[in-house]
């Protein structure tokens, strides 16, 4: 697996593949089900499955003391996409200037101009760009116009609960 640290250290053979988007903490079972349907996509269309993921993570950045707490640190959620079946993961630096992208721009620069992605899959709450406006319908709309598709995983239940990283952080908190 290979991490890319940036959009500046992409080169012309990152471009065109299939991505998705999040904070991966924890690299949970719900996360789990997205990398593998991203993996199956990516093969199916002959290109490289890419995670995309922030450092700081958005709440840390906007939250800063009173973010939720990490359930992994960047080099432990490395080392877990290790496992799993992706052949990159960018990692985008959070600060001012990503959080200001409106999400048009963002699809634009990020999705179509710096990865010509050919597909893209997040969770079913998935916002983005500046004040979180971008939503599951505006990437929709950009991917039928930029020719990548996109689809959205429902959400991954277990003992008809919800896996989430709060929910695991709430776990933790009563010692279980």
């Amino acid at each position: 697996m290979e991490l890319i640290r940036g959009l500046h250290n992409l080169r012309p053979e990152h471009r065109g593949c299939a991505v998705t988007i999040g904070n991966f903490d924890g690299v949970h079972r719900g996360h789990q089900a997205v990398l593998a349907h991203l993996a199956g996509h990516a093969h199916a269309l002959g290109v490289p499955a890419l995670v995309m993921l922030f450092e700081p993570q958005p709440a840390e950045y906007f939250q800063s003391a009173a973010a939720p707490a990490r359930l992994m640190r960047l080099r432990e959620k490395i080392e877990v996409l290790r496992t799993q079946p992706v052949e990159r993961v960018l990692c985008l630096r959070f600060d001012a200037a990503l959080a200001r992208l409106e999400p048009e721009q963002f699809i634009d620069e990020v999705l179509v101009r710096a990865l010509a992605a050919k597909y893209v899959v997040v969770g079913d709450d998935f916002r983005f760009g500046r004040a979180r406006r971008g939503d599951m319908a505006m990437l929709r709309a950009a991917g039928a116009r930029h020719g990548f598709e996109v689809a959205s995983m429902p959400t991954f239940d277990v003992g008809g609960e919800r896996v989430s990283s709060t929910r695991a952080r709430q776990a933790l908190a009563r010692g279980d």
